[in-house]
């Protein structure tokens, strides 16, 4: 798999956040927001690339929206 660049990384993790917010049947709220943004990065980190992988993780670890507002700093906290 090529390598993306900043601009490709930042526009695929916020794909796949708004997947999280379209599965869900939410409107974007800003907290929720950067929540799932910080975890789709960390999800990164960890070695998922896809923004399948990441969006299907999302959708598993945040379920609905209080999921995602709780302070999570990573991926493996537990909820």
């Amino acid at each position: 798999m090529e390598k993306m660049n900043r601009e490709q990384l930042t526009q695929m993790l916020s794909r796949a956040v708004h997947r999280w917010f379209r599965y869900y049947g939410l409107e974007r709220d800003n907290y929720a927001s950067q929540v799932l943004c910080n975890a789709a990065l960390e999800f990164y980190n960890e070695g998922y690339r896809s923004e399948d992988d990441i969006a299907t993780i999302l959708i598993g670890t945040y379920v609905g929206i209080d999921a995602a507002k709780i302070n999570a700093p990573t991926s493996a906290a537990v909820h």
